[in-house]
């Protein structure tokens, strides 16, 4: 039997830095982002890339959730699947995760986008998906009878053992030390988009130090920042502290 744990995330969350400590256990294969491809052929959304990511993935909607149901690729008992929120525009919904294990990846509004924006020229409320995300967290927290595991990126950073072996226990699966650290370098599992956005995490080797400095954003950036609060507030109240 497999263990599938959906991680639910924005853009800039850490989430790659989470792929590769939880890549890094003996026990489990990961995914990264399936239903980018999807995404982009549907909206045609003008991200880095894109034609690159297009021809490399399986853009249909229904194959990549009819593969992400099946057995582990490589045969693991947990499968790990980073899944961005403003991926999700097409016909997947909740019902079609039905047997999954769902946990939430979130970060400080102005600390995500200030690390947007040093990729991207702009940021706009609908590149984060947080509506979708309340939306989703509410579903799932109805129908488990209680709030489903909460990550904050910073919280990640300042204490990865705490937060992490919590993690664990809250999705059910045993801690791991190999989760703290892992080999610099590309995996075979990144996606085709890892040389536009993941020379930080190629060059890391664990997850580094927490940050202390104070966010200043342009004031378009920070009209997003506000936008996005309420929603990562939402979440933040059921975050596993350390």
């Amino acid at each position: 039997m497999t263990t599938r744990i959906a991680m639910w995330s924005g853009p800039r969350n850490l989430s790659t830095a989470m792929m590769r400590s939880f890549g890094s256990r003996i026990d489990t294969f990961v995914s990264d982002e399936p239903f980018y491809g999807c995404f982009l052929k549907d909206t045609g959304a003008g991200h880095p890339m894109s034609d690159e990511i297009i021809a490399e993935m399986d853009c249909d909607w229904r194959s990549v959730m009819a593969s992400l149901t099946g057995p582990a690729p490589d045969g693991s008992p947990v499968w790990y699947q980073k899944h961005m929120w403003h991926h999700m525009t097409g016909p997947i919904g909740y019902e079609d995760f039905a047997g999954f294990t769902h946990a939430f990846l979130i970060r400080e509004p102005e600390r995500m986008i200030a690390s947007y924006l040093r990729k991207r020229e702009a940021a706009e409320f609908k590149d984060f998906g947080l509506e979708r995300q309340a939306e989703f967290f509410e579903r799932e927290a109805d129908r488990l009878g209680r709030a489903p595991p909460v990550v904050d990126a910073n919280d990640v950073l300042a204490s990865p053992e705490a937060v992490l072996s919590e993690l664990c226990e809250a999705i059910g699966i045993a801690w791991d030390p190999a989760m703290l650290s892992w080999p610099p370098g590309r995996r075979d599992t990144d996606g085709p988009w890892a040389p536009y956005w993941y020379a930080v995490v190629e060059a890391s080797t664990d997850f580094g130090p927490p940050e202390a400095d104070e966010v200043e954003l342009p004031d378009d950036g920070q009209r997003v920042a506000d936008q996005c609060r309420p929603y990562y507030e939402r979440l933040a109240k059921y975050r596993i502290r350390p």
